[in-house]
């Protein structure tokens, strides 16, 4: 026990040695759930468009008035031909054209069906998406206002009618903000990129300057250098899951609704599996330059992409989401957003803690017996 704690403290000692590191460790989660959390969004808010009104009416200009005062739209120019508005979507400064056709007051006036084009840029396909709802939700309410401004005309009365009217009740992120969903998933993220890149760099660094072959002479067993190098990093870890916690709490708002206590047990399982690719990588590398291009292009992207975190699995062809029940960050990713936004209880996420100590401890045992058969 007491060459286990002495590896232990020569680990931390590493670390304040070396200051680079200890910001690395410490500050980087910080600054990055802070600058991810803002930026990791699929929220649009603002659409910048353009204007081609082939009437100039008081009625066109009412039309436009309806999209300037929605709070989404942004008009940017008002152009004379479709030429001038390809040119503003083609450099970005637009993603839509809204044409207004000559007649448009006057069909309006003769109680004809109008026709309102509108040109979207459809190059990226969520924001279109959004644009184009948002688009018919603004038509829609201008036809209803022009019926109900006809049947007043007219004189005729408004009978009350059967009809079906949802009442929306939208639970845990009622404001429907991406951030609410994506920041405890960051959070996991950050944890993993952490770990495996620590516990990876950290061996293969002893080996480049030799005192890896000096422990191994020594009588230390294979198994006490083991714990020695993981217990550091898994405190490591759980220091870092309290401080991203407290950021997500303190700075976005976002509060724990489910147990804390479960969630710091969630995060350690998942330390379980990362600390063990990441000792894994160590073995396969004889450079740190080695180890962290194995660990970002062989490990953390794939985790990264079939995880759920940037795209849903259930949009993903089969084989491929097949393969996703292997990615450990997909579990630890469902129970960071069901127990912080949710507030489910440990009875709920059982299968997916299950996986996760399950992956936790072959990826980890698989590490230790070829970490072991290297040292021998």
């Amino acid at each position: 026990m007491r060459i286990i704690l002495n590896i232990i403290i020569k680990e931390f000692l590493q670390l304040k040695r070396d200051p680079k590191l200890f910001g690395v460790i410490f500050i980087a989660p910080v600054l990055q759930l802070i600058l991810l959390g803002y930026a990791a969004t699929l929220d649009v808010n603002t659409i910048h468009f353009s204007i081609l009104d082939w009437d100039k009416t008081t009625s066109s200009r009412q039309f436009i008035e309806r999209f300037t005062r929605s709070g989404y739209f942004t008009e940017e120019a008002n152009v004379n031909n479709y030429d001038d508005a390809e040119k503003l979507i083609n450099n970005g400064t637009t993603i839509l054209t809204l044409v207004i056709p000559k007649d448009f007051e006057k069909n309006i006036n003769r109680n004809l069906t109008v026709k309102v084009q509108a040109i979207f840029d459809g190059s990226n396909g969520n924001e279109t998406s959004i644009a184009a709802g948002y688009v018919q939700g603004i038509v829609a309410s201008y036809s209803n206002q022009l019926l109900l401004n006809l049947l007043n005309i007219s004189g005729n009365k408004i009978h009350n009618i059967g009809s079906i009217n949802p009442e929306i009740r939208v639970w845990y992120n009622p404001e429907l903000k991406t951030r609410k969903f994506m920041v405890p998933s960051i959070m996991g993220l950050l944890l993993m990129v952490i770990t495996i890149l620590l516990m990876s760099m950290a061996v293969v660094k002893e080996r480049e300057i030799g005192t890896l072959e000096q422990l191994i002479v020594t009588p230390i067993k294979p198994i006490q250098l083991i714990i020695g190098k993981l217990i550091p990093f898994i405190i490591v870890g759980f220091i870092d899951v309290l401080i991203v916690l407290s950021i997500m709490v303190l700075w976005f708002d976002i509060g724990i609704r489910g147990n804390f206590f479960f969630l710091l047990f969630s995060s350690q399982l998942f330390v379980l599996s990362t600390l063990g690719l990441g000792l894994l990588i160590s073995t396969i590398s004889k450079t740190q330059q080695q180890a962290m291009m194995i660990a970002q292009f062989a490990v953390m992207m794939p985790m990264i992409y079939l995880s759920g975190f940037t795209f849903p699995i259930e949009n993903m062809p089969q084989i491929i989401q097949y393969i996703t029940y292997l990615i450990p960050l997909r579990y630890f990713i469902t129970i960071l957003r069901s127990v912080i936004l949710k507030g489910t209880g440990f009875m709920e996420l059982l299968p997916q803690v299950g996986m996760l100590f399950f992956l936790g401890v072959i990826i980890l045992t698989a590490s230790i017996l070829n970490f072991r058969k290297r040292l021998n």
